[in-house]
């Protein structure tokens, strides 16, 4: 056991901590890109998260800087990176989506129409005191029967319609 050990080629974990960072100052990081920054705004969407996080992380670098020095692709890859219509700022329904949804409800609505008018010309016809010669003598009667002296119809001085509601 021992001599398996021994024979076994020792790794250091520092060694690997090293190795495995990835350098993320100086002008060897922009140059390190999976993509160039050009270009993020076409290749977001087809990158992996490990690519992503990576380019995300050069661009927190370089916004470090002073912003005056950053060239003009640069402040569009990092605009793209934080504010773009990726992750929980995507689309949800796609374009054209709409007028299909305005187009339905406006379907619906027609059919409801349809029913409704279905329904009122299978209704018998309004009951006759409903009618306006029905409503004129109601207010005759009240009238002679002296109904709500006080404030009503058959008080001193009264100009309203009276029981008269239909046109």
């Amino acid at each position: 056991m021992q001599a398996i050990r021994l024979a076994r080629p020792r790794v250091s974990l520092r060694r690997l901590a090293t190795t495995a960072q990835v350098p993320t100052s100086g002008p060897s990081s922009v140059t390190a890109s999976v993509i160039p920054l050009s270009n993020v705004e076409a290749q977001w969407e087809n990158m992996s998260k490990s690519e992503q996080a990576v380019v995300h992380r050069q661009l927190e670098e370089l916004q470090k800087k002073d912003w005056k020095t950053l060239s003009m692709d640069e402040k569009k890859a990092a605009y793209y990176v934080a504010f773009g219509p990726h992750g929980p700022r995507a689309p949800v329904s796609p374009p054209g989506q709409g007028l299909k949804v305005f187009l339905f409800t406006m379907g619906l609505v027609g059919v409801a129409g349809l029913i409704s008018i279905a329904i009122r010309s299978r209704a018998p016809p309004p009951p006759k005191t409903l009618t306006r010669e029905w409503e004129e003598a109601t207010n005759e009667r009240a009238l002679e029967q002296k109904l709500n002296p006080i404030s009503g119809i058959s008080s001193e001085g009264y100009s309203g319609k009276g029981f008269v509601v239909s046109k």
